[in-house]
């Protein structure tokens, strides 16, 4: 387990750079998680990355017993604009979502929805996210056979209204939506896109 966080973590020291804060939440009867931050002065940016939810597999929640072994893994990724809301309250969020396979024994993949029931920092008008695609800001970590790759989901948040429609109509749909009408994902303070 150890083995594979210090992996995980230099990856995202690669894609991200040098973390200037980190904090560790421990829920009951879970492993430790640990939020990192990453500012990226240059694109006005700042990054939070879980770190301790590859540790173990996702567990299929259908399955008898779970897979000490085989089974997807994963870290999260939020990226949103520096400086223009008190994002770093959602650490603890964070590493909630993290938690959420151990907690509830759910596989957190691309489209699936994520909700904290609370505004995941002040002011927020988000309490629940979309999990994206991985490969793009941090490359997926091949671990050795017969372990699967540590994906770096991205995850966008959402408002209450977002996430309604997105169960109604999809995620693909939802991510049309933003992108036609040129929503910046990043804004924390953004309102929600307009939906029929």
């Amino acid at each position: 387990m150890g083995e594979i966080l210090a992996l995980v973590e230099a990856r995202l020291r690669t894609a991200l750079g040098e973390p200037d804060a980190r904090a560790a939440v421990t829920f009951l009867g879970t492993d430790r998680i640990e939020v990192l931050r990453f500012v990226d002065a240059d694109a006005g940016l700042v990054r939070y990355a879980t770190l301790g939810m590859s540790a173990q597999p996702m567990a299929d929640p259908t399955a008898v017993l779970a897979d000490p072994v085989k089974g997807p893994r994963a870290e999260l990724v939020l990226s949103v604009r520096n400086g223009l809301a008190d994002t770093d309250k959602v650490l603890r969020p964070l590493a909630v979502l993290a938690a959420t396979p151990q907690v509830e024994g759910v596989v957190v993949a691309p489209g699936a929805s994520l909700d904290v029931g609370e505004p995941l920092w002040p002011g927020a008008l988000f309490s629940s996210v979309l999990v994206a695609e991985s490969g793009g800001l941090v490359e997926d970590l091949d671990l050795d056979e017969p372990l699967d790759p540590v994906r770096f989901l991205p995850l966008l948040p959402m408002t209450s209204n977002e996430a309604a429609w997105k169960r109604v109509h999809g995620a693909q749909a939802l991510e049309e939506r933003w992108l036609a009408n040129g929503t910046d994902l990043r804004d924390p303070l953004r309102r929600s896109v307009t939906l029929d």
